[in-house]
């Protein structure tokens, strides 16, 4: 099992954004210290729901402050990403960190983001079936052409190749955020682990993970290929030394956030959405992660595990807005919890 912290920089109400990206990047820093197998960033536009307008950008910085840790993007939004630069980015932190980088990509929201970047609308409703196919070919060819409707130009050289790689690793991986059947179909069709969210629980985790496995084997991928697929499952970690105590830092602090974070998404052509409530949403994220003491925590862990198969975590370390907190509930994650887990 290996367990990672998932960084949103996210600015909690009161907060400047300078304080909640110095958090993000102190707790990653932290996170190699306490033993941690990886931190993930997310990436968001225009809103305090998360600072970070983009993960890869952030990963470079990491990666060059840290020397064991993993650090992957989760995700970075490819409708408002060329392809080829992104992939391009990839390659590079592949190459320069010694094969610690992951990619993990999604497919976003219908925000006021596909306004702002020039991508349009089709980019998120039809357009990122054929970007995730150019990226994943430019992370593993030797030169690209295309000719799609999205993307169209003459056969050009991937440089730098990702298989130049001195660490002997072919590429980064790539990570796939998958929220419905449609993308968990389109990760497996490709062999890509699927990234799950932070919102599901371990039963619909376990389906996906099936249906994945489905889609793979009907697709042609090898037995070998399905069983060391790292799928990742986000969550929400608050260690203490009572269950109501790590619950109530998380209530405390969460519902502030969430509200002003969420309410600032703004959608590209007006359509309708609906809000969670952020005091249930809190309390639904305390239910179904390790939220409790060290030993409540690893023993929800590895019943996650047990339950879905998914042998990776990305942990959101940050739920109680404060630095010091932060801190010490990463480093509790690694000294407390980690040893349980083997």
């Amino acid at each position: 099992m290996r367990v990672g912290s998932f960084v949103l920089a996210a600015q909690f109400p009161g907060q400047g954004q300078g304080e909640a990206l110095h958090r993000a990047v102190r707790s990653a820093e932290v996170a190699e210290e306490a033993g941690l197998d990886s931190v993930w960033l997310a990436e968001h536009h225009f809103v305090p729901y998360g600072t970070c307008p983009s993960a890869i950008t952030l990963a470079a910085l990491l990666l060059g402050r840290t020397r064991r840790i993993r650090v992957g993007t989760a995700v970075s939004v490819l409708p408002t990403a060329h392809p080829v630069a992104l992939g391009e980015q990839a390659a590079l932190l592949h190459l320069t960190s010694g094969g610690r980088f992951s990619l993990g990509v999604g497919r976003g929201g219908p925000w006021v983001d596909l306004e702002v970047f020039g991508a349009g609308l089709e980019a998120f409703e039809t357009g990122f079936p054929e970007s995730l196919d150019l990226l994943v070919r430019w992370l593993r060819e030797p030169s690209v052409a295309a000719s799609g409707e999205r993307h169209n130009f003459r056969e050009v050289a991937v440089v730098p190749r990702p298989a130049e790689s001195l660490s002997g690793e072919p590429g980064p991986e790539v990570v796939l955020a998958c929220t419905s059947p449609t993308s968990v179909r389109m990760a497996a069709e490709r062999g890509l682990p699927m990234l799950l969210g932070m919102h599901v629980g371990d039963e619909e985790k376990a389906e996906m993970v099936a249906l994945w496995r489905e889609h793979a084997r009907a697709a042609g991928r090898t037995p070998e290929e399905i069983r060391a697929a790292g799928h990742v499952s986000a969550g929400v970690c608050q260690i203490a030394d009572r269950r109501t105590d790590a619950a109530e830092t998380l209530l405390k602090a969460m519902p502030g956030w969430l509200k002003q974070g969420l309410e600032a998404h703004v959608t590209v052509d007006g359509r309708h959405r609906t809000m969670r409530d952020p005091l249930a949403y809190t309390e639904l994220l305390c239910g179904l992660h390790p939220v409790g003491t060290p030993r409540l925590c690893a023993d929800r862990l590895a019943a996650t595990s047990e339950r879905t198969g998914i042998s990776r975590f990305a942990l959101l370390v940050e739920g109680s807005g404060d630095l010091a907190a932060t801190e010490e509930n990463v480093r509790r994650l690694g000294a407390e919890v980690l040893p349980h887990l083997g």
